[in-house]
């Protein structure tokens, strides 16, 4: 079964960086559109970033030059590296996977990421 397991969320202070990553499995993962999302507490899923299957990338504006998508198709995993973090930042991230001839997303689990001093 299609499975996506986030990681390496924690704690860092504002201004640090953090990368967390997603493995995925149960599907062709280099066919795959694959995207990342947050939910702050209390607030509803906002988008984050996106990465098709031609390599090509797309960020919410609030990410634009702080955030970067990447993946690796030789370890079925697409990574969020997060810079210059502020406290709104705050977030539980999803990663989440749109296969081949589906128009519905799989989503993980989640990963808590906390900015704070």
């Amino acid at each position: 079964e299609v499975q996506l397991v986030e990681s390496g969320g924690g704690l860092v202070q504002p201004g640090g960086s953090l990368r967390v990553s997603c493995a995925a499995s149960g599907f062709t993962f280099s066919s795959s559109h694959m995207s990342w999302a947050r939910q702050a507490l209390g607030k509803g899923l906002e988008w984050v970033s996106a990465i098709y299957s031609n390599g090509s990338t797309y960020y919410a504006d609030s990410m634009k030059g702080r955030f970067t998508i990447s993946r690796d198709n030789a370890k079925n995993t697409v990574y969020l590296q997060m810079n210059s973090l502020k406290p709104e930042d705050t977030a539980v991230y999803y990663c989440a996977a749109r296969l081949p001839s589906e128009g519905y997303d799989y989503w993980g689990q989640g990963t808590q990421v906390t900015v704070s001093s």
